[in-house]
C-alpha cells in the first residue's frame, strides 16, 4: 500500500506500519516491522482481551466488584469506575463519569492475577500472546502502559479481534459497543468529548472531534492509541485495521500526522 509511504515524512526517527484485512491477509506494510517499540496505552488493548479471557474461562465475572466501592471488572475496563488517571484514588461514583485510569488497569490486573493465581503478565502471555503467536511481545510492568511490542505481532493481534479464534464473537462485539453510554470525560491529548465513548478496553470513535483517527474512519472504529507514539485501530466498517509504531512521544506532530494517514490508508483500501 502506497499511502503506507507516508510514515516516512513522519518527524520520528524510526516508524513501521501494516494494514491487515478482517480475512486475516496483509494488505500492506512499511518499515521496519519487526522492531520492538514501547506500546505505551497500546498495552490496554492486550490486557483487555486477556481479562476477556478470563472471563470465558469462568474466573471472573464481568459484572463482579472489583476495585473501588460499587464498581465491576465491566466500570475498569471502560474507565468508569470513577478512579483517577495514575493513582488509586476515587474521583466519582461509578458508572458517572469517563475518567480515563492507568490506575483502573493496574487494578484489573491484580483482579485476574488473584483469580487465577498467575501473575499477569504471565496470564497474558499464556491467553493471548502465545496462542496468537506474538513472540516478540512482553508486559514489562503496569497492564496499563508497559507492553513492548512489534507491529507484525500487532498485526496478528488486529486479525484475531477482526476474526475472533480466543474469544466468542459476541464477547469481541461487546467490547466494541459502548458501554455505560452518554458518559463525558477527558480523551488523552484531545480534550473534553461529550460523549466519551468507550467499550471494554478500546476507545470507540463515535462523533468525536478532535480525534486521532481519520475524518472518513467510520464512528464504529474503535482502537487504542499510546503516549509512545503509537496507535491501533480496527474499522468494522471497511472490514481492515492498521497498525503504527514510532520513537517518538505522542505531540503536536502525532495530532497532525495520523489522521491523514488514516484517511489515505482508507481511500487506498477503499479504491
Amino acid at each position: 500500500m502506497q499511502s503506507l509511504a507516508q510514515i516516512e515524512n513522519w518527524p520520528v526517527p524510526t516508524a513501521a506500519a501494516a494494514v491487515v484485512r478482517a480475512d486475516g491477509t496483509l494488505a500492506g506494510s512499511h518499515g521496519p516491522t519487526g522492531q520492538r517499540f514501547p506500546l505505551a496505552s497500546v498495552t490496554k488493548s492486550l490486557a483487555a482481551y486477556a481479562v476477556l479471557v478470563a472471563y470465558e474461562e469462568g474466573a471472573i465475572d464481568l459484572d463482579e466488584p472489583a476495585g473501588p466501592e460499587g464498581a465491576t471488572v465491566r466500570h475498569l475496563l471502560a474507565h468508569s469506575s470513577g478512579l483517577a488517571f495514575d493513582e488509586n484514588r476515587v474521583m466519582a461514583a461509578p458508572g458517572t463519569r469517563r475518567i480515563y485510569s492507568n490506575a483502573g488497569f493496574e487494578v484489573l490486573g491484580d483482579h485476574v492475577a488473584k483469580a487465577t493465581d498467575i501473575p499477569f503478565a504471565e496470564y497474558l502471555r499464556q491467553a493471548v500472546l502465545e496462542p496468537l503467536g506474538m513472540t516478540a511481545t512482553t508486559l514489562e510492568g503496569s497492564p496499563a502502559k508497559d507492553g513492548v511490542s512489534t507491529v507484525d505481532d500487532l498485526v496478528r493481534f488486529a486479525a484475531e479481534v477482526q476474526a475472533p479464534r480466543l474469544l466468542d464473537a459476541r464477547t469481541v462485539l461487546d467490547a466494541m459497543t459502548v458501554a455505560f453510554p452518554g458518559l463525558t470525560g477527558i480523551l488523552p491529548g484531545y480534550g473534553h468529548q461529550r460523549p466519551n465513548d468507550w467499550g471494554l478496553g478500546f476507545e470507540i470513535r463515535g462523533a468525536k472531534t478532535p480525534h486521532w483517527t481519520g475524518a472518513g474512519s467510520s464512528p464504529r472504529t474503535f482502537g487504542h492509541f499510546g503516549q509512545s507514539g503509537t496507535f491501533l485501530w480496527i474499522d468494522p466498517d471497511e472490514r481492515a485495521a492498521c497498525v503504527a509504531l514510532a520513537d517518538r512521544a505522542f505531540g503536536p506532530w502525532a495530532i497532525e500526522a495520523w489522521p491523514p494517514f488514516t484517511d489515505a490508508v482508507l481511500a487506498e483500501l477503499r479504491a
